[in-house]
């Protein structure tokens, strides 16, 4: 099977993918919860009296900001606004109760703007401790830094794809990066340099058994022995995660959202992205 023909192809989805991201992330931006931007975070039931347009009202009367109002479609809201103080909160609490008797409170949770930035920062700094080390260890591993810069770069292809993902998914349909979303950006960089290093391996047993062949008859060989492993794994991963999204609550959906865009962008990049940059970069020592 001579996937590697269709290198061109792989270049073109994902620049193409890469230059949609990086639009979105230029032009509108991202919505963050309040693990980034600080803030208060207040979950409650209505029982009896569901109205959003009450709650904005008791809001106005308080002169306090309302960021956003959710509703599961029952009795439960979400609200996020800027942080309060004691009083306020107190005053907000009648006000629920006067709208309904039954008002009970879920959740009330706050976040300064400093722990927010710490959070990104040390979120910044893992990603590029991860990436460093990999490309020493997987370099060193396969005495090839070739290797290790290809396994690197598809991880960095595929975490920029899913923050645009998101930026895009945020601009439509209100999702935000939070703390899930680390976590899900974090395995998927962990879940693309698995399925990398695999073919990796099997390139590397194919030169030693066959070392003048060709790197791009060896990769197609490694390829083709195992894609269907890859695809038959990451399948039941994606069909999970689907289930999760469509049948989920809404405190996982974009958690399992953003886990099933890094699951196919980390099962397309390890054949899509890693293997041809490293066939590129052999092409450009041979010559050189």
């Amino acid at each position: 099977m001579n996937i590697m023909k269709f290198r061109k192809i792989f270049y073109i989805i994902s620049l193409t993918l890469i230059a949609v991201s990086v639009f979105s992330i230029v032009k509108w931006g991202f919505r963050t919860s309040i693990d980034f931007s600080g803030g208060t975070n207040w979950e409650f039931v209505l029982p009896n009296n569901p109205s959003k347009e009450k709650i904005a009202e008791a809001f106005n009367q308080n002169n306090i900001t309302l960021s956003s109002i959710d509703s599961n479609g029952k009795n439960n809201f979400t609200l996020k606004f800027a942080n309060i103080s004691t009083d306020q909160k107190k005053i907000l609490d009648d006000s629920m109760v006067k709208i309904d008797k039954d008002y009970k409170e879920l959740k009330f949770e706050t976040l300064g703007p400093i722990l927010g930035k710490e959070l990104l920062r040390k979120t910044i700094t893992a990603i590029i401790l991860s990436s460093l080390f990999l490309l020493i260890f997987i370099g060193t591993r396969f005495k090839d830094f070739t290797f290790g810069a290809g396994a690197v770069l598809a991880m960095f292809h595929d975490s920029l794809i899913l923050i645009g993902a998101f930026s895009i998914l945020g601009h439509f349909f209100g999702a935000e990066l939070d703390a899930l979303f680390v976590t899900a950006l974090l395995t998927t960089l962990a879940s693309s340099v698995h399925d990398t290093v695999v073919t990796f391996d099997r390139m590397r047993e194919l030169k030693r058994r066959n070392f003048k062949f060709d790197w791009v008859d060896l990769a197609n060989q490694a390829v083709t022995e195992t894609l269907t492993r890859s695809i038959n794994n990451s399948m039941t991963i994606i069909l999970m995660l689907l289930s999760l999204v469509m049948l989920g609550g809404s405190t996982t959906k974009w958690f399992a959202t953003a886990l099933l865009i890094g699951v196919i962008c980390g099962t397309y990049s390890s054949t899509g992205v890693a293997i041809p940059l490293v066939l590129l970069a052999k092409k450009y020592l041979k010559k050189k």
